[in-house]
């Protein structure tokens, strides 16, 4: 998972309200078993409209997507964090999210900023012509016209993104310490060893 730091760019202005799974990334996207691709089936029925924000030369490849409250319910499928990050979105701010849409976008590199409706609709405002600033470290989002919001993230999500970790580079963190027990395990109880 590539690090994920301060997100500087254009913000796509979607500010939908109960935008759901299905809504980013429809259920016959599912058959898949690989991330890669799944950005072209992001938003399709909102795709399909010739006009639509997602492909405008003006917001195409935009890093920040800023969307309305209840973004990601609806099913479990971790395929609508795929489909974001494939699109290239590295961090969603919304007033609330799906806890499960939350845990996966986490879990896929993309930070899930909750701010206040107020500061949802001065972003909206900016996102139609200037770019988003949002930093991790210091938990801000801000923007050239001295707009500046602070959100809260949990500590370790936030340690996750900031590292680049995943649940298999979390183990990996820990390969000495599991090496040194089954090798201490190993001397104490030789009987639950594989015999070959």
């Amino acid at each position: 998972m590539t690090p994920l730091n301060e997100v500087d760019g254009r913000a796509i202005p979607l500010g939908l309200k109960n935008v759901d799974t299905d809504v980013i990334i429809p259920a016959h996207w599912l058959k898949t078993t690989t991330r890669e691709g799944m950005g072209r089936g992001a938003f399709e029925a909102i795709r399909k409209d010739p006009d639509n924000i997602f492909d405008s030369a003006e917001y195409k490849g935009a890093p920040i997507l800023i969307a309305g409250d209840n973004f990601g319910c609806g099913s479990s499928r971790e395929h609508a964090a795929w489909a974001l990050g494939d699109l290239g979105i590295r961090v969603v701010i919304a007033p609330s999210y799906s806890d499960i849409f939350s845990g996966n976008a986490v879990k896929n590199g993309i930070l899930p900023v909750v701010l206040p409706q107020a500061a949802i609709d001065r972003l909206m405002e900016v996102a139609q012509t200037d770019p988003v600033h949002v930093d991790l470290e210091n938990q801000t989002v801000t923007t050239q016209f001295q707009d500046r919001f602070t959100f809260e993230i949990d500590p370790f999500r936030k340690m996750c993104l900031l590292e680049g970790l995943d649940e298999i580079s979390i183990t990996e963190k820990s390969a000495a310490a599991i090496g040194a027990y089954e090798q201490k395990l190993a001397q104490d109880r030789p009987w639950l060893q594989p015999s070959l």
